[in-house]
């Protein structure tokens, strides 16, 4: 039997065109939860941390189902950058902007 659905899984998403997979993936993901980091940069220095991040979502205009130019999220400000939630490190919410601002988002090592 398990491995019957494992087979099915399989054929279900050979079938599927690499878009679709990525979106299942992302379903996945987040109905799951991810521990994800993001990191803001200031030309090459650091500027600001966020840690547990679930996801991070591109914004939709309201009126015309247009992506806008940058992406938010809630996560825990890292005031300190030192990779932990400390006493006093509060969950926000963040923006930050497709063209000007680089950032780094993955998976927390810890």
């Amino acid at each position: 039997m398990k491995h019957g659905l494992i087979l099915l899984a399989v054929i279900v998403l050979a079938g599927c065109t690499q878009e679709q997979q990525n979106q299942l993936g992302r379903g996945i993901q987040n109905w799951t939860g991810t521990n994800g980091v993001l990191e803001i940069y200031f030309g090459d220095r650091l500027a600001k941390r966020f840690l547990r991040i679930d996801k991070i979502s591109t914004a939709i205009g309201t009126s015309d189902d247009f992506a806008r130019s940058y992406r938010y999220g809630y996560g825990y400000l890292d005031e300190n950058l030192n990779f932990q939630v400390d006493e006093g490190e509060k969950k926000v919410y963040f923006e930050f902007s497709d063209y000007s601002t680089p950032y780094v988002f993955f998976e927390s090592p810890r």
